[in-house]
């Protein structure tokens, strides 16, 4: 690998162009969708519908607001948009440079009066990592003096004139010239602030207590909010609105398959290990159906909405609540079960943000329990209606009554159910007949649902559960 030139006669010699950030992105973009190489690796659903809006802004150098409800991947888009920078891009390695200076244009006046007065030789250059130019900040409690700068007392004291360059401190965004500024939130950010954000978009300067900054600072700005409060009169400032490049709508996975790869792509657990876990299809449907119901649940602040943290939070509680069966009783595979969701409400209460006019008091808990049931249902009738499950059915209508709980051992299901209809091996896409600890997973599924579809009656006592006709 050739080694970076280190002072700036070689940089000119090397060839090396300088380019705007957004002009860097643009060409960077533009090759790797050329290539055909994969743009945004982990992003999924959104291939139709955000990506393409994305790809616009970036060709035409957009600042860019990504809006949408929580937990849509609006930071996750935001940080990926790094990825198109240069791996590394050269600076001016001046030890009382406050910012990473292009050493074909300097911005600050200590590297101005370096270049202009001394050899190309002897002036020093340093390489910024694309990893280190990239930075977002949450908005809420965020001051001007974070993000644009501040006087610093400190210089001031030491004798430096209030009305020199010196005396500044630089915030976040004048510190990512030439790099990616990130701000969630961006409707909780203060007035003043917003006002501070609005002249870097126009005039891309800034003013620190009086004292303009006659700075061509070059970043790419982005924002992300929700629609409930971005559109909200007052919260943001009309100016700033109407700087803003584009607009990239997020949404909710568009089908509960899309739903379901996502949850396990970011929960990421490892299945095997000493103590494994096998997760029946069904189970997987019925986390993500419980976040598909809270969308739709008139109990639930819609404005809010639900995040892609719920699906994944509840799938990782199902999956420990299984483990730790195995663990105990020495079941290998652990099988998750419907009993195992009755530890959802840790990963589930806080995440909901309920509708006060339309939940009628009822509590956190009772809602969540009215979802899962809705969930259960859900995805039972389509089982039902795909595979009839009749004769699985009518095992249960001829008088059995079957305990269940999350700790009790698979066996125990086992013992109840002497013979195994030949509807469970069609009916899903585990054999039931196979393995004692698929099959009280797959029993307590039908069980729930047809609780839920109201065939069967259900009682609860000391932990255990007891269905019966």
């Amino acid at each position: 690998m050739q080694s970076r030139p280190t002072n700036l006669d070689d940089l000119q010699k090397s060839g090396w162009v300088s380019k705007s950030v957004k002009a860097e992105l643009r060409d960077n973009f533009l090759a790797a969708l050329s290539s055909g190489a994969p743009l945004f690796p982990g992003i999924i659903g959104y291939d139709d519908t955000v990506i393409p809006e994305i790809n616009i802004a970036l060709i035409a150098g957009h600042d860019m607001l990504f809006l949408g409800e929580k937990g849509q991947g609006k930071s996750r888009l935001m940080r990926s948009l790094s990825r198109f920078l240069d791996e590394a891009i050269p600076f001016i390695a001046h030890p009382e440079a406050p910012l990473h200076d292009d050493p074909y244009h300097p911005i600050t006046r200590v590297c101005k009066e370096l270049v202009a007065q001394v050899p190309a030789k002897d002036v020093p250059i340093g390489w910024w990592p694309r990893e280190e130019r990239y930075v977002e900040r949450l908005a809420p409690g965020t001051k001007f003096a974070d993000i644009i700068g501040e006087i610093d007392p400190a210089k001031l004291a030491g004798g430096t004139s209030m009305s020199a360059e010196a005396a500044l401190h630089f915030g976040l965004i004048p510190r990512m010239h030439r790099g990616i500024f990130a701000m969630n939130e961006l409707p909780e950010l203060d007035e003043l602030v917003q006002v501070g954000m609005f002249n870097i978009l126009e005039e891309r300067d800034v003013q620190i207590r009086g004292f303009p900054v006659r700075f061509d600072i070059d970043a790419l700005i982005l924002f992300s909010a929700n629609p409930s409060t971005y559109n909200r009169s007052g919260k943001v400032i009309p100016q700033l609105k109407d700087r803003i490049g584009s607009v990239i709508h997020t949404h909710y996975p568009t089908d509960r398959d899309q739903g379901i790869e996502i949850m396990e792509q970011e929960t990421g657990i490892d299945l095997d290990g000493p103590f494994p876990v096998i997760v029946p299809r069904f189970m997987k449907e019925i986390i993500e159906e419980l976040s598909i119901a809270a969308r739709k649940s008139k109990y639930i602040d819609h404005q809010s909405g639900v995040s892609a943290r719920f699906s994944i939070a509840n799938y990782g509680t199902m999956i420990a609540s299984a483990r730790q069966r195995g663990a105990r009783l020495g079941e290998r595979p652990a099988v998750p079960r419907i009993s195992d969701l009755g530890h959802l409400y840790s990963s589930s209460l806080g995440k909901l943000e309920l509708d006060l006019m339309g939940s009628h008091q009822m509590s956190e808990r009772q809602i969540l329990d009215s979802l899962v049931a809705d969930a259960i249902r859900t995805v039972f009738k389509e089982y039902v209606d795909e595979h009839g499950m009749d004769e699985i059915s009518q095992i249960f209508s001829k008088g059995v009554k079957i305990e269940v709980g999350d700790m009790l051992p698979s066996s125990h299901y086992a013992e109840r159910l002497k013979r195994v209809p030949p509807a469970w091996e069609k009916a899903f896409e585990v054999n039931a007949s196979a393995d004692s600890a698929v099959r009280a997973s797959c029993v307590e599924f039908v069980l729930a649902g047809l609780y839920a579809t109201e065939k069967i009656s259900r009682s609860q006592s000391r932990g255990e559960i007891r269905y019966e006709v």
